[in-house]
């Protein structure tokens, strides 16, 4: 597994996998790129497996803030590690430009991605109802450092 900082050329492969990893609610092509406009403080990864992009994150640095806003793998590529491997990644950089805390929301039936989340120190910390377009409620999670 190759893990980098994905740019604009992964764009594209990002809103394919966006159909595929999140089919409730994909985010469009348009709302990826203006992930990579630059008008933004977000910071993308990307691991690939055999040339193509297999998972991807996302998070926006604000000191002392960090919001992740997107962690998907491939279903095919699913409990071998990458997502870990991706979110130690992003983390360790966020730390490294003065991050402390980090938030995220997740769908409360996503009980695998809780857990994930519960590894790396994220604690739960309130419910957005509603939030999801089919209605299901986010749960939000912090890690403070």
């Amino acid at each position: 597994m190759i893990l980098r900082c994905a740019d604009a050329n992964d764009i594209d492969r990002i809103a394919e996998m966006e159909k595929v990893c999140f089919p409730e609610d994909p985010w469009s092509r348009d709302m990826v790129a203006a992930e990579f406009s630059g008008l933004n403080p977000a910071r993308y990864y990307a691991a690939e497996e055999g040339g193509e992009i297999v998972a991807y994150a996302g998070i926006w640095v604000i000191p002392p803030e960090g919001y992740i806003t997107n962690v998907a793998v491939l279903p095919e590529c699913r409990r071998k590690g990458i997502a870990s491997a991706v979110l130690q990644k992003m983390i360790e950089d966020s730390l490294a430009e003065g991050v402390t805390d980090i938030t995220l929301e997740v769908r409360v039936s996503n009980v695998p991605a809780i857990a994930l989340y519960k590894t790396f120190g994220f604690e739960e910390a309130g419910v957005r109802p509603g939030y999801y377009q089919d209605g299901e409620d986010a749960l939000i999670m912090w890690r403070h450092d």
